[in-house]
């Protein structure tokens, strides 16, 4: 009879120690450990469980290793951790920080290429960038898109270049396919290359189809495009900045790019556009200017006749005095 009770109060007391422990583990799995500054943390490939809960400790993101784990091996989540930086700014619990990294929502960082560079320029840019790793293949101008790409650490230099020649190749045949019909344009490589000299010319967005219609009006005319940004390109390739204003002998420069010299287009990009300035090439607007010149208040005024445009040259250089 003793030995029944003594069973029965066994078995009581292993169920209330039970409960007791399921509730202790209930509550230090899924209790939000405080986060007191935003924090990164790298699980590379290969790292191992132990080397993980490791990490988190010193983060101060869990008490002990054992919890972690025991907790990631009794869900079997381990095989599902995805290699990445990840971004820690909320309390988060073992639990939570088990589901991010069996979730593979690795931290995307994010890098600008602005539109108007030359690759030199895009390219330091990227080769500057202290996230992203290993060498690529250096490209010509007009040979991506600027644009903001997202990338996770230590991902691979040319991978983001190729995303970027891929977004410019993508973006150049769409508007090629749907450009209008009349344009004084052989191909989508001179669509590109009128492209780079209106994104040089203007850096507003609604100015460039006017800025297009100049060069288009004068295409349909065989008149010579006569656009700086091509004779700084000419001077500098692109290579170095030219840092000072153009001479009046620089416009007689020998060279393809001086289209002040030279009739048509030049034989390649000055820079790399954006999607906007490619738009703005297939789709001018329908205007019957021949010139333009910089309104010293930002913009620029357009004008039909070259004594009109004198006009506007006159009001500029009164202006900038």
């Amino acid at each position: 009879m003793r030995r029944l009770l003594f069973l029965k109060l066994c078995i009581i007391f292993s169920g209330i120690a039970a409960v007791f422990l399921y509730s202790h583990a209930q509550k230090v799995i899924y209790t939000p450990h405080k986060v007191s500054e935003e924090m990164f943390v790298q699980i590379d490939n290969g790292m191992s469980l132990q080397k993980i809960a490791e990490m988190l400790r010193e983060h101060k993101l869990i008490e002990h290793n054992y919890e972690f784990i025991l907790y990631v091996k009794f869900n079997k989540l381990y095989p599902k951790f995805k290699a990445g930086e990840y971004l820690i700014n909320n309390d988060i619990s073992i639990a939570g920080l088990a589901d991010l990294f069996s979730g593979g929502k690795a931290h995307l960082r994010k890098l600008t290429i602005p539109e108007g560079l030359t690759s030199r320029e895009a390219m330091e840019i990227i080769l500057n960038n202290e996230y992203l790793d290993g060498d690529f293949t250096p490209f010509k101008e007009g040979e991506i898109l600027p644009e903001t790409y997202t990338f996770t650490r230590n991902e691979m230099r040319q991978k983001l270049v190729n995303q970027a020649k891929e977004a410019l190749n993508k973006i150049l045949q769409q508007a090629w396919a749907e450009r209008d019909a009349d344009l004084p344009l052989k191909n989508k490589e001179e669509m590109l290359v009128l492209a780079s000299i209106v994104e040089k010319e203007t850096g507003i967005a609604e100015e460039r189809p006017q800025v297009a219609s100049v060069f288009i009006n004068r295409l349909r005319k065989n008149m010579l495009l006569q656009t700086d940004p091509t004779v700084i390109y000419a001077i500098t390739k692109g290579e170095t900045d030219l840092n000072r204003p153009l001479l009046r002998k620089d416009l007689e420069i020998d060279s393809p790019y001086n289209t002040y010299k030279y009739e048509g287009l030049p034989p390649a990009p000055i820079c790399n556009p954006g999607k906007d300035a490619i738009m703005a090439v297939a789709h001018p607007d329908k205007t019957p200017y021949l010139y333009f010149v910089a309104s010293g208040t930002g913009g620029h005024n357009f004008a039909k006749t070259l004594e009109e445009h004198n006009q506007n040259v006159r009001k500029w250089k009164a202006i900038t005095k």
